[in-house]
């Protein structure tokens, strides 16, 4: 099982990401993939998940305005998009088959 994530992004305050998740090596759409950040110095966040087989999506309250999980099951890969980035957006970011396997991180990093 592999899980390959997208590279680090620079942004701007306001702005919005994208980080793509690549899947491989297992039936794509039998599990959830689950999104989950790190702020520096801080614990992991769990951001939510999708459901590949049917698309469902269950967000953490703090970020249900913001962020979208989407899939592309031609491809295998899952994506989020956080909008209406702030400074402290800025962490690494996870996707993980949960919670066994994880991809390698992405930094998002936002600052003017």
């Amino acid at each position: 099982v592999q899980l390959v994530q997208s590279g680090a992004e620079l942004r701007n305050p306001g702005t919005s990401v994208k980080i793509s998740c690549k899947t491989s090596g297992y039936t794509f759409i039998n599990d959830y993939i689950a999104w989950v950040r790190q702020v520096p110095g801080q614990g992991l966040e769990w951001m939510g998940r999708i459901d590949p087989e049917d698309h469902g999506t269950r967000y953490a309250r703090k970020f249900q305005d913001r962020v979208t999980f989407t899939v592309d099951t031609s491809t295998n890969t899952a994506y989020v998009e956080l909008n209406n980035l702030r400074s402290d957006d800025t962490a690494v970011y996870y996707c993980t088959r949960p919670y066994r396997w994880w991809g390698q991180g992405t930094q998002v990093t936002v600052s003017s």
